[in-house]
């Protein structure tokens, strides 16, 4: 097989390649959660953000998390439903933010791992793996990146909007993990969940 033809197979088939590795890091994660071990980059990184926690910081993630949270993912639900004009897209936006916080729950409850337990700036009830924060802000503002860069014909406006939101849903991890409330695992695992679950959706019909 020529070196063209082999670069030609993996672009026609990089959407089901990048599947593939996300489901093994989620399962590779996973399996050691379920066998109640912990990692040890969620150690070195969890106490790297802990000696590097400053007042600024400290307020900036503060907010930033919030907008992975109930209360603004649901507030921009209902923007959604109200402004965009796609009568499809106002009952997928919904679903899709419903559907994963149910895995987030289901999974929650399987794994029952303890959220850690030292320097935790805010608290959080409930258990830690994986994160319903960033399973939920990838999945949700993850959607509204694929809409985005699908309808808005603007290639200027269409790549700071979606540059913009990739920010923040990385941001919204790192500040889960940033105010103690879950160990990087935590957040790896629910953003790949999250991502593999769109792109199946996607995908398959579901969500276009």
């Amino acid at each position: 097989m020529s070196e063209k033809k082999l670069k030609d197979i993996i672009l026609d088939n990089k959407r089901w390649i990048l599947l593939a590795v996300l489901i093994v890091i989620f399962v590779m994660i996973a399996e050691d959660v379920f066998e109640k071990e912990l990692f040890q980059f969620d150690f070195e990184i969890y106490d790297f953000l802990i000696a590097h926690r400053t007042p600024f910081l400290t307020s900036l993630f503060k907010c930033i998390t919030h907008f992975g949270g109930a209360f603004v993912l649901s507030s921009v639900t209902i923007l959604c439903i109200i402004f965009v004009k796609n009568k499809k897209y106002k009952c997928v936006i919904p679903i899709n933010l419903g559907l994963i916080v149910f895995f987030n729950i289901v999974l929650k409850n399987f794994f029952e791992r303890p959220r850690p337990y030292n320097l935790r700036i805010i608290e959080e009830s409930g258990f830690s793996f994986p994160s319903g924060h960033s399973m939920a802000s990838m999945a949700f503002y993850g959607y509204l990146i694929y809409l985005i860069f699908t309808n808005v014909k603007d290639k200027k406006i269409r790549n700071i909007l979606c540059i913009s939101l990739g920010i923040l849903v990385f941001l919204i991890g790192l500040s889960r993990i940033y105010l103690g409330v879950h160990y990087t695992s935590d957040v790896i695992a629910g953003m790949c969940f999250s991502m593999s679950y769109l792109i199946i959706m996607i995908s398959v019909g579901v969500y276009k």
